[in-house]
């Protein structure tokens, strides 16, 4: 989930405007997971306890949405991005509440800039932490085009454990697809999220990559979502995504 700053979150949930926020912060008045505040502290919403006068401060109730976005590449996978580009909640500003209202989301997970494919968003907190959690087990089906053209056979090292930041990753599943023109497409299943590991793997092995595409998070399959488009999760689909 996107961080934010402290007191932004006291006027999204409706308690008090910013700077009035700020002053009760600057008094020591608030606590976030049981430290004492600072001014320009950020949190993450739904993970961070932030207790004010000794109430725990929440989210205005609303309903808890989440969609499913097919992300192009070159957007990028933040709720804000301080180079002022095209981001992955721009796509989604059209969602609303029962409301009527516009509805905030937060990606959950990244999808690196030069991706694209599935990609989740949503204002549940629970969901998001719980999806991002090492020990989560749905997993992230990737297709793969490498450049050149690689034996059946040959493609299972790819998803050899490798050292990634001072710690192995785990074991991941490639599959071969097929060939097309020169090069060979591939199926990655992962259940680890570690930063843009994919290409990284490949690079290990010296292979490259000319597309990388997300197109199913376990049973969620993308399917024929048009690129920049989303669309509502149904009920079964998220009951599947918290059961896991």
């Amino acid at each position: 989930m996107e961080r934010i700053r402290l007191a932004k979150y006291f006027t999204d949930c409706g308690v008090m405007s910013r700077r009035a926020a700020e002053a009760e912060i600057a008094a020591g008045r608030v606590t976030v997971n049981g430290s004492v505040a600072q001014i320009g502290d950020k949190i993450e919403v739904g993970v961070d306890e932030v207790i004010y006068k000794g109430k725990k401060i929440t989210p205005r109730a609303e309903k808890r949405i989440t969609v499913m976005l097919n992300k192009p590449r070159g957007i990028v996978c933040t709720a804000s991005d301080e180079k002022g580009r095209r981001n992955v909640t721009d796509l989604c500003r059209d969602v609303k509440g029962e409301d009527g209202k516009a509805v905030r989301l937060y990606p959950v997970g990244r999808l690196d800039m030069d991706s694209d494919g599935l990609l989740l968003l949503t204002n549940d907190g629970e969901l998001a932490n719980k999806l991002t959690h090492p020990r989560h087990s749905i997993p992230k089906i990737y297709e793969v085009t490498l450049r050149g053209q690689y034996l059946p056979e040959d493609v299972s090292m790819l998803g050899e454990s490798i050292e990634l930041d001072g710690r192995l990753t785990m074991p991941v599943k490639v599959t071969f697809i097929e060939h097309k023109n020169d090069n060979t497409v591939v199926k990655f299943e992962l259940f680890e999220g570690r930063n843009r590991q994919i290409r990284r793997m490949c690079e290990y092995h010296g292979v490259r990559i000319d597309r990388l595409s997300r197109v199913a998070i376990g049973n969620l399959k993308l399917g024929q979502l048009a690129e920049g488009k989303w669309r509502y999760l149904n009920q079964k689909e998220i009951e599947y995504l918290t059961k896991k």
